[in-house]
């Protein structure tokens, strides 16, 4: 499989070792995002994460006296607008009426269409191992979306799936623009002025779609901290750390640990007890990663 070369003092270690913190973070971020549309609209509540998020990058990239010049701006906004706008947007909305386990193991289609986009934009090839983790995770997906039961709610689902396809979008883009650019593009770099972007065609959706007023307490100011430090601008530094040093369609399916951990979290945290289909899908997902995992460490 192509992949980006290495940089200096860069280990496949490391790669593992941000895929994991990820893990924690985004695992636990789909049940705060659903308590805090207890308090405010999810349009309202991207705008606010997404702008303090990027805000706290350029604050770091200051700090660690790295150059604030843009990438690429083309590429960049591109980034953003897939990422960060169409995944973080679609993302919340679907979680105001669908729950947050059901939500994170649709949008965690992403490693599927990543898969798939890498192998035409980026010409990463894959083994068969690949496909059929792709192949057992689809029926995952399909064991926990249900489409054929009465209850299904497709709509959710829909918008759950197209935020998906969005973040994979912005993964290979991110991927194409590494290549391109080579070292001269820190992770960090990037993910601002990515965030930058999308963030500000968040803020602009904010204003114009009518929510109700945002009420502040410490729920709030708590969801709103966690997505601003830890979930916006630690683990988006962190995607594009992984995204840099592995090929775009490993890095996508690895993250598959993530819906997997949130739907147990929901059902622990939001009592979202997952019926006997939606259980099923989650352990051949499980099957599907760890099929991939086999596959990388050969």
């Amino acid at each position: 499989m192509n992949s980006l070369p290495r940089p200096r003092g860069g280990v496949p270690g490391a790669a593992l070792l941000a895929l994991l913190l990820l893990t924690l973070i985004w695992s636990s971020n789909w049940i705060v995002m659903k308590l805090a549309m207890r308090y405010c609209g999810p349009f309202d509540f991207s705008a606010m994460r997404y702008a303090g998020a990027s805000a706290v990058l350029f604050i770091v990239l200051l700090l660690r006296g790295e150059s604030l010049a843009p990438p690429a701006l083309g590429p960049t906004l591109a980034v953003g607008l897939t990422q960060t706008t169409a995944f973080t947007a679609l993302a919340q909305w679907a979680l105001v009426r669908g729950g947050a386990g059901q939500t994170a193991l649709l949008v965690y289609t992403m490693p599927f269409w990543a898969l798939l986009m890498a192998r035409m934009f980026l010409h990463e090839r894959l083994r068969l191992a690949q496909w059929a983790s792709v192949a057992l995770a689809a029926l995952g997906m399909l064991l926990v979306l249900r489409p054929w039961g009465r209850h299904a709610d497709l709509p959710n689902g829909a918008l759950a799936v197209v935020a998906g396809i969005g973040w994979a979008a912005g993964t290979v883009l991110s991927k194409r623009l590494f290549l391109r650019q080579g070292q001269g593009l820190s992770a960090l770099r990037m993910t601002a002025w990515q965030m930058l972007l999308g963030g500000v065609v968040l803020c602009a959706l904010a204003l114009v779609v009518p929510e109700r007023p945002v009420h502040w307490g410490v729920g709030m100011v708590a969801a709103l901290g966690f997505n601003v430090l830890l979930s916006g601008g630690l683990a988006w530094t962190l995607w594009s750390y992984v995204v840099q040093r592995l090929p775009a369609g490993v890095a996508g399916l690895s993250s598959l640990a993530i819906p997997t951990t949130g739907v147990l979290m929901a059902w622990a945290w939001l009592g979202e007890r997952p019926g006997a289909s939606e259980l099923a899908g989650v352990g051949v997902i499980a099957a599907a990663l760890l099929l991939l995992l086999r596959g990388a460490a050969r």
